[in-house]
């Protein structure tokens, strides 16, 4: 066999070592923006409430807040106005096209262009956007995943307008495209997206807890919507090494690698000075987010080498989660300019942190009273009443997180994020939710009515003047927990790098809005009884508090100990995807979803199919890809170097040399490359069955994650035996020290 002088991984690392650092297009004045603060430029390429304002009539601007603010339905009369000032603006930006960009269930978004150029009576060019327009289109919607829910030849889809989410303009190159976001329904109106039944959630949500609150005595509340803050997590590695990747290129993780002397050992990546040209292209990034107006204000290494995370500033939960998938795509396009590939898969590389999307949720009020409006509704008060009002809401998630625990974790549920729960960094499978030391006195205290009945002398006793220094606990932060409440908010740490916000929250949403309604009847059934609604609040929270007292947890979710305690509380502990997604079929979360009105029975069971069916597709792609690379990359290059051992064994044997340590080292490779053979060969006998299994996805899905895991495990282990025995000139792959350690 003939071996190349040089091989491209080798040819690679020479023209790394030699690349000078692209710098940021932000600093060199892209859109007239060099240099100017942060807030000079900050949405220029959005077109929300502000810009709006000064443009519409302030008639048509009022209708349009209350669509907004309020939840209210787009007033179909205002449509061709604020469709001509958003065309306005959008030509005055060099936009010559538009879409309805919007979610449906692939994880990423979707969008069809149109042009705004049309003709008028004389034939003659003219830009048109009409109000219809604006508000509705009709792309084809038979090649997105429904789930069963419309037949292959069924086509019609409609995009509609989300008035509370702005539109904004995409920049690509020279191109400008206005983008309106959009949910995504079908023919009979059935939810094919993923925007849609947050909204809904979102709705459901708003109602419970307004009429909680009316009966807590906090009356002109207009709408309850929920905030978020995802961080983003992910890596960061040169585009010529993800190139020669087959595995990252087709699973987005090497399914390929033995891992290097050193990782993230020596903890000096955490925190530390994020190199020149990866500040480049995060700069750059940030720079395109902000012109878009997503506000991101942190950024910085994370735990694992070339792993990063940057974080915005807490939004309402839809525009967050457009946010976030503004995010995902600005990532993505940015790095390729600066020669480099992001990766958001959560377990990109073994044997290190994955990447997590910590979403931080909490409740917050919409009035015109200026004392509720934008009050955050876990945050603790100043007043007893505040606190009553504080314990009463915290009671409802901590109830709606322990009925739905198996439901939370279908939420999060897929290929990627299996690799990552319980691993270093990530949350575990089994859902917890830890609430810090000064907190969990208080829940405790009421649990066991170890205070007064009268809320005024509980609320005393219980140092009601300390509750807002939870928001400052000085308990440790748990990292480990993957629902950890965290001063005025929850951070749910479960959530995956690579996944759509929309649809765990959906979930989390509809659990707390039971929770809700039912504390609200008990609170209702025991005012009758004569008692203050704060005393009658206090009684109902204890026994909330008590009922839930499995599901807090305060110590170290990653240990053996806890593995155990939790199955003595009855928690379940669902590790692989398919058993974590049947937890959608059960009768409660079916009685849950369908009861609220956030997904119909037909809509549940798709979500369960596409979300199945995709983790089948990802299985099946990563065990064609793997056995691919090893016939194609790992065999011939220790075929090649068992050869090279053979050849330097006889030419030794023929000088007359007597020690011929080539004959025990061509040996020991041609053991390890038999090895991998036999694994490669039950690979391949694994993705055989599965195929034969087409007509039965819960079945293919079972045999995946089981023998088909096992499979890709035992190949990876004899292939990665291979890659430190076989000489490194003849390695074709690049190994994990170049990928995440570059020059």
């Amino acid at each position: 066999m003939t071996v190349p002088v040089v091989s491209p991984r080798k040819s690679t690392l020479r023209e790394l070592a030699a690349r000078i650092p692209r710098a940021s297009q932000a600093s060199l004045g892209g859109n007239g923006s060099s240099h100017l603060p942060t807030s000079a430029y900050f949405g220029i390429n959005t077109f929300g409430a502000r810009q709006m304002r000064d443009k519409l009539p302030k008639d048509v601007y009022a209708k349009l807040v209350a669509a907004i603010r309020h939840g209210k339905k787009l007033d179909i009369e205002i449509a061709p106005t604020v469709a001509q000032v958003i065309k306005e603006w959008a030509i005055s930006r060099g936009v010559t096209h538009f879409t309805h960009w919007f979610q449906p269930q692939t994880g990423l978004t979707a969008e069809k262009h149109d042009a705004f150029l049309s003709f008028d009576d004389d034939r003659q060019p003219m830009e048109s956007f009409t109000g219809a327009q604006l508000i509705q289109s009709e792309p084809d919607a038979s090649s997105f995943p429904s789930g069963g829910l419309r037949a292959t030849w069924e086509a019609r889809g409609y995009t509609a307008w989300n008035p509370s989410s702005p539109v904004f303009i995409v920049e690509s190159g020279d191109t400008r495209t206005l983008c309106i976001p959009s949910v995504f329904i079908g023919y009979h109106g059935e939810a094919l997206d993923e925007m849609t039944p947050l909204l809904r959630s979102s709705d459901v949500l708003s109602e419970k807890a307004i009429a909680l609150l009316e009966l807590l005595g906090d009356t002109g509340v207009q709408r309850v919507y929920t905030t978020m803050g995802p961080e983003q997590e992910y890596f960061l590695i040169d585009r010529t090494h993800f190139a020669l990747r087959p595995d990252l290129v087709m699973a987005g993780r090497t399914l390929l690698g033995a891992p290097p002397p050193r990782g993230q050992q020596l903890e000096d990546h955490y925190f530390g000075g994020i190199p020149e040209r990866i500040q480049a292209c995060i700069s750059e990034v940030e720079h395109e987010l902000y012109k878009l107006g997503v506000p991101i204000i942190t950024r910085h290494n994370e735990v694992a080498p070339s792993q990063f995370e940057m974080a915005p500033m807490y939004e309402e939960t839809d525009i967050a989660v457009d946010h976030n998938q503004l995010v995902m795509a600005t990532l993505r396009k940015v790095a390729l300019r600066h020669g480099l590939q992001a990766l958001l898969h959560e377990k990109p590389f073994a044997g290190i942190n994955g990447s997590g999307k910590h979403c931080n949720w909490s409740l917050s009020i919409a009035s015109d009273t200026p004392d509720l409006d934008g009050f955050n509704l876990l945050k603790p008060g100043r007043t007893p009443h505040q606190n009553v009002r504080f314990l009463v809401f915290l009671a409802a998630v901590l109830r709606g997180v322990h009925r739905h625990a198996g439901l939370l974790r279908a939420g999060i549920a897929s290929s990627g994020n299996e690799h990552r729960l319980g691993a270093n960094e990530a949350p575990p499978a089994i859902i917890s939710v830890f609430m810090g030391q000064m907190l969990t006195r208080v829940i405790e205290s009421i649990a066991t009515g170890k205070v007064p009945s009268n809320a005024a002398q509980a609320m005393i006793k219980l140092g009601v003047a300390k509750l807002p220094e939870i928001e400052k606990d000085n308990t440790d932060r748990n990292r480990t927990s993957p629902f950890a409440f965290t001063g005025n908010k929850f951070e749910f740490r479960a959530v995956g790098s690579s996944a759509s916000i929309a649809f765990p929250i959906v979930l989390l949403n509809a659990a707390v809005a039971e929770a809700i309604e039912e504390i609200t009847e008990d609170i209702r059934a025991s005012l009758k009884k004569g008692k203050s609604v704060d005393d009658v609040v206090l009684t109902v929270v204890g026994k909330v508090f008590k009922e839930t007292e499995a599901i807090r947890f305060e110590g170290n979710n990653y240990s053996e100990e806890w593995l155990k305690e939790a199955t003595k509380r009855g928690l379940p502990n669902l590790r692989r995807t398919p058993e974590s997604l049947e937890q959608l079929n059960t009768k409660q979360a079916k009685g849950l979803l369908t009861k609220l009105g956030v997904f119909t029975k037909e809509e549940l069971e798709s979500r369960y199919h596409v979300r199945l069916e995709r983790y089948v597709k990802d299985m099946l792609i990563e065990m064609h890809t793997l056995n691919e690379m090893v016939d194609t990359l790992v065999l011939p290059a220790a075929f090649g170097y068992s050869g090279a051992l053979a050849a330097a064994a006889a030419n030794a044997v023929s000088a007359g040399v007597k020690v011929v340590p080539q004959i025990k080292a061509a040996n020991e490779i041609g053991t390890l490359i038999e090895a991998l053979r036999k694994h490669r060969d039950s690979l391949e006998d694994v993705i055989g069955r599965a195929e034969g299994m087409h007509d039965d996805l819960a079945k293919q899905a079972k045999l995946l994650t089981g023998a088909g895991a096992d499979a890709m495990a035992s190949s990876r282990a004899a292939s990665d035996a291979l890659e430190l025995a076989v000489s490194d000139e003849l390695w074709p792959l690049p190994k994990y020290r170049e990928m995440l350690f570059p020059v």
